[in-house]
């Protein structure tokens, strides 16, 4: 008797719509791209470190040394020297609360409050303080999520209002939308999102009607290597940039970089030397802008 030919299960694999995956946060869409195009760069020197009380409590010390950007109507970049002393404390009691403070000697203040107070319902809180007038900030999330959305909603000062929602549709595809609403400047705007995920890619796309348009794109070469493509622009300005990056991980180290069109080339090594001691170089060239920066510190304690 012929048997009869093998079915295809990938095939016959039908969607469950109503056990689908939770999406991440709309803010964090590009969360992947973002790890290879926009690493934390830096220039001049700076030192850090970490000093573990306990098991939840820890201090941190941070010492920079470099110059700053000032505001010049001129083409060319002014810097002056520049110092700072920063500290800071961090308390997390995982997975409910975590809180996060800096303070530094110019008189700036952070701090950040996250906490879980239910199973779906988590608060977020931030502010930056400063001895400016009209410079300090701050702003309260509340996100809400379940088995198949994930939405937020944004109070801030300025009577800035906001509203995001995104939702699975099948187990790779989501799709959201954000509403915004800035009293302060009278204006508003409405974007829309699309995120489709597998094992080995993330394509995400963005429009606002404040004109951007966001496009990117992650590949994952190998468990060691990632590499991003981005395309920002502005229907209303016309203002365009491509950028292509990389994010290779090795057994001591950690490499990213990034090249767009406007001539703009990074890089940013993570070197771990020994157990809580991590040797860090910064680069960034602007050929366009003949702004050239470099970077080196020391990141001590886990």
């Amino acid at each position: 008797m012929a048997q009869a030919p093998p079915t295809d299960t990938k095939l016959d694999e039908k969607v469950d719509y109503f056990n689908l995956p939770c999406p991440i946060p709309f803010e964090e869409l590009h969360r992947e791209a973002i790890m290879s195009l926009r690493p934390e760069l830096f220039e001049g020197m700076r030192f850090d470190f970490t000093k573990m009380l306990n098991q939840k409590f820890s201090l941190n010390h941070s010492v920079s040394m470099g110059p700053t950007e000032i505001p010049s109507q001129s083409t060319e970049t002014i810097k002056i020297p520049t110092a700072n002393y920063e500290f800071g404390a961090t308390f997390i009691d995982h997975p409910r609360l975590m809180l996060f403070g800096r303070i530094l000697t110019d008189g700036r203040l952070n701090a950040r409050v996250k906490c879980d107070v239910s199973e779906n319902l988590t608060l977020k809180a931030n502010a930056q303080l400063t001895n400016e007038p009209h410079m300090s900030q701050g702003m309260v999330n509340f996100d809400y999520k379940v088995n198949c959305f994930n939405t937020q909603f944004q109070l801030g000062n300025g009577a800035l209002l906001g509203a995001s929602y995104i939702q699975s549709v099948t187990r790779n595809l989501s799709l959201g939308a954000e509403v915004f609403w800035a009293g302060q400047h009278r204006k508003s705007g409405v974007g829309y999102a699309a995120r489709y995920n597998t094992d080995k890619w993330v394509a995400t796309a963005q429009v606002a009607s404040t004109g951007m348009v966001l496009a990117s794109y992650v590949q994952k070469v190998s468990e060691k290597v990632s590499l991003a493509s981005e395309l920002m622009c502005n229907y209303l300005s016309r203002d365009v940039t491509a950028s292509f990056g990389y994010d290779y991980i090795l057994r001591q180290c950690r490499l990213r970089g990034k090249i767009d069109s406007n001539g703009c080339c990074a890089a940013f090594l993570e070197e771990r030397l020994n157990m809580g001691l991590n040797f860090i170089l910064s680069a960034e060239l602007d050929h366009k802008k003949k702004d050239y920066k470099f970077g080196f510190g020391l990141t001590v304690g886990e």
